[in-house]
């Protein structure tokens, strides 16, 4: 039983929490090498930019389509390799939808609780480590 569904339904939810690192996280970890280094360096400035207070939510219409574009584009490439792309696709989507709306969620809570940029770190790390958990599978 292939866990590619799994993994791209993973990286989604990456992609919805931020929009670069689940491309990053896959093409760092599978290649080519060079694409995951420029994702990588785009992914640490989007790091850097949410914390800036002019972001756009990533719930209005655009950043929400960037982050659905991101999950699509990084399931189709996990499941293109074992025959399920199109099935991967939309679990990439399904996903994003899934981590921008619940990463909002949980950055909302971690504010009232932690405060903004503790918050943000936060969210930071659960992005990064769901992603490191789907790419070692």
């Amino acid at each position: 039983m292939s866990v590619a569904p799994v993994v791209a339904l993973l990286l989604g939810v990456v992609a919805g929490m931020r929009t670069l690192m689940a491309p990053a996280l896959y093409f760092l970890a599978r290649g080519p090498l060079m694409t995951g280094v420029v994702f990588g360096v785009l992914a640490l400035a989007e790091l850097i930019g949410d914390l800036l207070p002019f972001s756009p939510a990533r719930t209005r219409p655009l950043p929400l389509v960037g982050r659905m574009l991101s999950g699509a584009i990084v399931g189709w490439f996990v499941g293109k390799t074992v025959g399920m792309p199109l099935l991967c696709l939309a679990l990439g989507v399904v996903g994003a939808l899934l981590g921008a709306f619940g990463g909002y969620a949980l950055r909302t809570r971690a504010i009232g609780a932690l405060g903004r940029l503790p918050a943000a770190f936060v969210e930071d790390a659960v992005a990064v480590g769901l992603g490191i958990v789907a790419v070692t599978r």
